[in-house]
Formats: C-alpha cells, structure tokens, sequence
C-alpha cells in the first residue's frame, strides 16, 4: 500500500511525501526540518521511514530545509550536479547524492524516475515514483509542458499537479510587469488552465487523485482552481495542497 501526502505545497514552501509500510521518500524540503517533522507527526506519518530526499530545483522554497534534514534523518539527498553548484552555499546538502537526469534511482522497493522539465532554473527535474506498478508524480514549477512531462503524467495513479495562477488576477494584479511576464513564461509556472488542458489531454486512464498544488497566495485562490477543474471530476478525484498545512494523507 502506498500513503501519499503534501507536506506543504505554495511558494512559501514545498515537500511532498510518498511512502509504504517500511520506507519513504520526501521530494523536495522547501520549509524546515522542524515544521516538516511537525506536519508529518500530525498526519501519523513517521519520518524514520524515510530512506531519501530527492530536490527538484535549486529555489529557496523546495531547498531550503534539505541540508538540515538530511543531516537529521542521515538520509542521501539526491540532486542534480547543476543544481547543486547553483544553489545557495549555506543550503547544499552536506553529503550530496548526484544523479542525472535520465536514470532511474532505486530507494528500497521504489524506483524514481527523474523528469527533465521547463522551468528558469539550471536542471529542473520532476519526479515520478514507482511502487508495484502504481506510480505517482510530482510535478510543479513547469512553465510549459514537455513531452517529458506528459509521458510520464499518462503512467500516474496519483498526482501532485501545478495549479499556480489564475490567468485574470495574474494580468490584473499587483505584481510588477517583469514578474508577471516571467510567471507566464514557458519556464515559469503553469496556470489553472493550463493543468486543466494537460490533464484533459495526458490523464491516463488509471487515475485515481490529483492535488492541485504549488498555488499562488496572490494570483490564485482555492475556489477558483477547484471550480475550473469541474469538468474533470468525473474522471477523477480532485483535491487541494496547502501552503499552511499537511494534506490528508491518501491511501493507494
């Protein structure tokens, strides 16, 4: 059985957390190994099960808590060379485990398949873990998707999916005209329509959740992303990450 759950999942911070009954991964650690440990206690999840730290990106808000917690867990970090050497001195993991981006990671039973994508940083990966054939995907902070990404999204079970604007309150915003232009690019974040047009058109048929992740606080909110993937919900479940809690924890 696989438990999966977001740690937290905005811009202030994000960490997903995929396990089964003896092992577990965390993809990203963008909030503290304090307030890590204290989201997961509360949702019954315990952190000795978990076996490695894999980082998406070098950004403060999925790297910021990683050296700290592998250092506590005295779990590998996996990361990407570039986004090590392009990351703040202080947050480099101690003890870095370097992959590339096409080859699969093996953590106890779960096979990790790294997924080149399109965001402005040095190798943004994705990620989608395998367990005895069901799979689940983290994929946020793509401007633009690739093929990479919809591949892989069409093998999900589960799915941790980028829901980051709102296209109106974007371009009407407060946000300064660079900011919005760079949101909006194709290596910044996807909007509501965009995850909705990518999971009309790559959802596989095994499908079973999505978490609308990764939203924005100022140009997004959660009645909107919901409301915009109504059409979709006869397909499949669709429900929330948050920036301020630990979701449920779902059961696959």
């Amino acid at each position: 059985m696989l438990e999966v759950c977001a740690i937290a999942s905005g811009s202030n911070g994000n960490c997903y957390y995929i396990g089964n009954n003896s092992d577990a991964v965390l993809i990203d650690a963008g909030i503290s190994a304090k307030q890590i440990f204290l989201r997961m206690k509360e949702r019954g999840l315990d952190p000795a099960k978990i076996k490695a730290l894999f980082i998406t990106h070098e950004h403060g808000d999925h790297i910021r808590g990683a050296r700290v917690l592998g250092k506590r867990l005295q779990a590998p970090v996996y990361i990407t060379a570039k986004t090590y050497n392009s990351s703040y001195k202080n947050l480099r993991p101690d003890y870095p485990r370097f992959f590339t981006p096409d080859n699969t990671i093996q953590v106890g039973d779960f096979l990790i398949h790294p997924v080149l994508k399109n965001h402005d940083a040095a190798e943004p990966c994705s990620f989608r873990i395998e367990y005895k054939n069901r799979n689940i995907g983290v994929f946020t902070d793509i401007g633009e998707a690739c093929d990479n990404v919809k591949s892989h999204l069409n093998k999900c079970h589960g799915l941790f999916l980028e829901s980051n604007y709102d296209e109106k309150m974007l371009w009407e915003g407060n946000y300064p005209w660079p900011l919005k232009k760079r949101v909006a690019s194709g290596v910044g974040h996807l909007s509501n329509n965009q995850a909705f047009q990518l999971l009309e058109n790559h959802a596989g048929e095994n499908l079973k959740f999505v978490f609308l992740s990764h939203l924005s606080k100022e140009n997004n909110t959660p009645e909107i992303a919901l409301e915009n993937m109504q059409p979709l919900t006869h397909r499949f479940e669709i429900k929330l990450a948050s920036r301020y809690e630990a979701s449920e924890v779902i059961k696959l």
